[in-house]
């Protein structure tokens, strides 16, 4: 199936969701051999919170970003539409 192009909002979005996802990632290795470390695990914490809005943001306007009950779906299944969030 080939991806249909989205809006600037839709790439804009998905770029957000990247950084923040990659600031996870990073965080959690470091936190992996500094697990006392406060400041890290609340910037962790802020990221998560942050995350979170964002791809329910996201879900909202372009459906689910996860599949396996991860994300919720709109009527109709929105999981047979492209492009998936791995296609752009």
């Amino acid at each position: 199936m080939e991806p249909t192009f989205c809006d600037k909002q839709y790439y804009e979005w998905l770029e957000q969701l990247q950084v923040v996802d990659f600031a996870l990632v990073e965080l959690n290795l470091f936190l992996d051999t500094h697990p006392n470390d406060l400041k890290s695990i609340e910037q962790f914490n802020q990221l998560v919170q942050e995350r979170k809005k964002l791809a329910k943001q996201f879900q909202e306007v372009y459906g689910p970003l996860q599949n396996f009950g991860r994300a919720f779906s709109k009527y109709p299944w929105e999981w047979s539409q492209s492009p998936w969030p791995w296609q752009v």
